[in-house]
């Protein structure tokens, strides 16, 4: 039996890397018969494209064989003797809830528009195809939209044919760190930096290499001293700590790639919720050099239930694309993606957009006064200005354990960067999204509470 469920990794990723497992490990033996894509979707509940996709994964990489009339087998010539990336597992334990979630990544339930959205949703059920399959790119009328939406506004270069729609975030990462695999074997990252990028590409075989974050950005001497040809950054508001890559460096980035036939990955994951400058041009945009792979979400702006991400390619890397996901479509569900076409078609999205900037701006400088008046000096406040968090670093010493166990008795929930980052030192989340405005200080004044309690059993 394979375990799916909710988790920064699709379904599909899951069933794929867990049927891969069991053929590395010989359980699942040379010429053994995988069960049905109708059976298997209605064993776990899952849609046929989720199993359809894992499955032509598993075929892509030689791990299973399509036998016409008979579906797939164990491939014969796999070697079973191996070993794989182990997936950690956060979510072992049945999820908590708590009464007050600082999580970074969480909208109030009442933001999102859904009497706005149903009526859309209505709408494209009745413009939808249902006797055709689907675009397996992402639907043609949604990617035009972002063409133009992302040139306006980020000033990306790109058309509709660059475009391929995710299924959020590690889904993006996951179909890039497979058209790129055979081009290099080692992927650079930032450090501090976003652990599902090592966790996505550590899984396809890549060799992570940590480039340090310095004051004004990546250190770009370290990065030239590797023999890379692919690096993950996040320029415009570097996760986790919120620096910003300066012109300068964003073109020697750019020339480095040029220079070396390398890739970019450019995570602009949270662009469109900048509060205190207007929010800063793409990398990809400088020129259009075809060495950066633009990379961007839905989640942060409009839903994360909704798991729509993007990217966009160079032009040569989409018949690679295509060729090795030639059997798979998108994992976003079709009346998903037209409701969405017509949400940003009719102007609704640049609406949504400087509400929730508004929205969160006043979140955000209610959290920073709050912090600021019920933690004192005993913090810093390190990253702000974007984004649906605060980072804040302890000034002074902690018994971290005794504070998460007097967090756990007020059913109060905080994140440390290492939580989704290996940035280590003493720094803490404290998100605002999920909060109402008259919740955000009630909630910093309970937090701060218990953390002057910690700091008393400590001394």
């Amino acid at each position: 039996m394979y375990k799916l469920k909710k988790s920064a990794l699709p379904l599909y990723i899951q069933l794929y890397t867990q049927i891969k497992e069991d053929i590395i490990n010989n359980i699942l033996k040379a010429n053994t018969k995988l069960p049905s894509i109708r059976k298997m979707s209605s064993d776990y509940k899952i849609s046929k494209t989720t199993v359809e996709s894992a499955y032509s994964q598993l075929y892509a990489e030689g791990y299973i064989e399509s036998h016409p009339q008979s579906g797939y087998y164990v491939s014969k010539d796999v070697i079973q003797n191996f070993t794989t990336f182990p997936i950690k597992n956060s979510n072992q334990q049945i999820e908590k809830m708590y009464k007050y979630d600082f999580y970074q990544a969480k909208h109030s339930e009442d933001v999102f528009p859904k009497k706005l959205w149903s009526k859309l949703h209505s709408k494209a059920i009745s413009s939808i195809n249902f006797g055709s399959y689907p675009n397996k790119q992402g639907d043609l009328s949604l990617r035009k939209e972002l063409s133009s939406y992302l040139s306006k506004s980020r000033a990306v270069i790109c058309d509709e044919e660059q475009i391929v729609i995710c299924s959020g975030f590690s889904d993006s990462m996951f179909i890039i760190s497979n058209i790129l695999k055979e081009f290099c074997s080692s992927i650079a990252i930032e450090y501090p930096g976003y652990k599902v990028v090592q966790e996505v590409f550590s899984l396809q075989n890549y060799k992570i290499t940590n480039i340090p974050i310095l004051r004004n950005g990546i250190d770009l001497k370290a990065l030239k001293q590797t023999k890379s040809k692919l690096i993950y950054v996040t320029p415009s508001h570097q996760y986790p700590t919120g620096k910003t890559i300066p012109i300068s460096k964003r073109i020697d980035l750019i020339n480095w790639a040029c220079d070396n036939d390398a890739y970019i990955i450019e995570d602009d994951y949270d662009s469109e919720l900048s509060y205190n400058n207007r929010p800063i041009p793409s990398l990809q945009g400088i020129n259009d050099n075809q060495r950066v792979i633009y990379s961007g979400t839905f989640s942060k702006a409009l839903s994360p239930a909704i798991r729509v991400s993007y990217i966009v390619l160079p032009k040569k890397l989409i018949s690679m694309y295509k060729k090795i996901f030639y059997f798979s479509f998108s994992g976003v569900p079709i009346d998903i993606q037209k409701s969405l076409e017509l949400f940003i078609k009719e102007g609704y999205w640049d609406k949504h957009i400087r509400k929730m900037r508004t929205l969160n701006k006043k979140k955000h400088d209610l959290m920073k006064k709050a912090i600021k008046e019920y933690l004192e000096d005993s913090v810093e406040i390190i990253r702000e200005g974007s984004g649906l968090t605060i980072l804040i670093k302890s000034k002074i010493n902690i018994n971290w354990e005794k504070l998460h166990l007097l967090l756990e008795e007020k059913s109060i929930k905080v994140y440390s960067t290492t939580y989704d980052s290996n940035l280590n030192d003493n720094t803490i989340y404290l998100g605002f999204g999920g909060f109402k405005e008259d919740e955000i200080s009630i909630a910093v004044k309970s937090f701060a509470t218990v953390w002057f309690q910690s700091i008393k059993n400590t001394n």
